[in-house]
């Protein structure tokens, strides 16, 4: 196991270190492949980034994204939470990428896999995490081989997300489709952010594995040999 613990005083500065491993990989290679995610976690690295493209200009050109996950059977209503209008809305629309590719339901299996392999290893995978432990859809029990598919949202998952669907938890989607552990796993680095009390449960499962344990699927990070979890106010 190779996990690096930093701890920052909250988001933002995660997202200004987090995103600095971006941009850095960026102009060391122009065609890179990142794996994303939506959320609160990610959200300031994204405005980080956004930020240093209106100021230095970073060519995201020819980079290729590959997102974590999406919803299935969205209402129409709340089109503007699909996963999709995220990352347009919260970064591929203010900076000059491409290539983005989200799971579909013609993806499930190893088909998204082999459409990332059109292009070459993924460089760089950011994460946030579940207060139950769950990385992009993968919810405990999960298997550490399992590849992009199809899931049925538990409970606490959908309650978490209802604040984004007027607190109705009747519109939150019930599944969702996910990049599997196996290809999470598959990138060269990973970034996990995590903050706030509610994900300290998870860390600390982290930091205790000596195996991976499906009721806890953060634990696969210990089968990684080059992962940076980034943490802010765990103990709030």
């Amino acid at each position: 196991m190779s996990i690096k613990f930093v701890q920052c005083q909250n988001l933002a500065e995660i997202g200004e270190k987090a995103s600095q491993l971006f941009i850095k990989q960026v102009k060391s290679d122009p065609n890179s492949v990142f794996i994303l995610a939506t959320g609160s976690s990610p959200l300031s690295t994204y405005k980080a980034i956004v930020q240093d493209y209106k100021i230095n200009h970073t060519d995201w050109s020819k980079v290729v994204t590959f997102n974590l996950d999406e919803y299935i059977d969205l209402d129409k209503r709340y089109s503007n939470q699909s996963y999709r209008y995220f990352m347009h809305e919260n970064l591929f629309w203010h900076i000059n990428i491409k290539h983005t590719y989200f799971p579909t339901k013609e993806l499930i299996g190893d088909k998204y896999q082999k459409l990332i392999n059109q292009y070459h290893q993924v460089d760089l995978a950011i994460l946030g995490v579940g207060n139950n432990g769950h990385i992009a859809f993968n919810e405990p029990g999960t298997p550490i081989n399992t590849e992009t598919h199809i899931v049925n949202l538990t409970l606490s998952s959908r309650q978490a997300n209802a604040r984004f669907f007027n607190d109705d938890i009747d519109s939150v989607p019930k599944a969702a489709i996910t990049m599997g552990l196996k290809e999470i796993l598959a990138a060269k680095k990973i970034l996990l952010i995590a903050s706030g009390s509610a994900k300290k449960i998870a860390i600390n499962h982290l930091k205790r594995a000596k195996a991976f344990d499906s009721n806890w699927p953060i634990t696969a990070l210990i089968n990684h040999d080059n992962v940076i979890v980034f943490t802010s106010n765990l103990d709030d």
